[in-house]
């Protein structure tokens, strides 16, 4: 189990993140337009999962927004923002934002996405939400980075994600 803090308090969190190297754990998720997709849905793509616990969040949001723009700089690779938020806030979220380069999907169904991926929040007030991390995956979903961002509140590193797919 591992521990990030929320504004300086700490949160366990249940799982262990995929390491780098290791072949990615498989997921159902579901995107906006409420059908069920995994890592073969992306196939032959490399894969960036923005997790985070909602996007009606303001730093959830700004990460959002920062990794569309860099998404369309990314040869063969999708951006999958995966929060809790159900399917169609997340896909209305992106529509008004014009945010067209990420893929959003909710782990509504998904009840051992956060776990299996070691991200689920077990104490602290956010509990059953993500904390906010991302992984980076090469085309055969073998994880090229991993970061679990150690304050709930702050940015990833982006830099260390997109040197991850040079």
């Amino acid at each position: 189990m591992a521990t990030v803090t929320l504004r300086g308090n700490p949160v366990d969190v249940a799982g262990t993140m995929p390491a780098r190297g290791s072949k990615a754990p498989g997921f159902s998720l579901t995107n906006g337009e409420l059908k069920d997709v995994g890592l073969d849905d992306f196939a032959g793509k490399r894969k960036v999962l923005n997790i985070v616990p909602s996007l009606d969040t303001p730093t959830c949001a700004v990460s959002t927004r920062k990794f569309n723009t860099e998404a369309g700089s990314l040869p063969d690779t999708v951006v999958l923002v995966v929060s809790a938020d159900l399917p169609f806030a997340a896909k209305r979220f992106c529509s008004v934002e014009g945010l067209e380069n990420v893929v959003p999907l909710s782990t509504f169904r998904s009840a051992g996405f956060a776990k299996d991926w070691g991200v689920a929040l077990s104490s602290g007030p956010m509990t059953g939400l993500t904390a906010r991390a991302v992984v980076v995956l090469d085309k055969d979903d073998t994880v090229l980075h991993a970061q679990l961002v150690p304050e709930i509140a702050e940015e990833p590193d982006y830099e260390a994600a997109k040197a991850a797919l040079n």
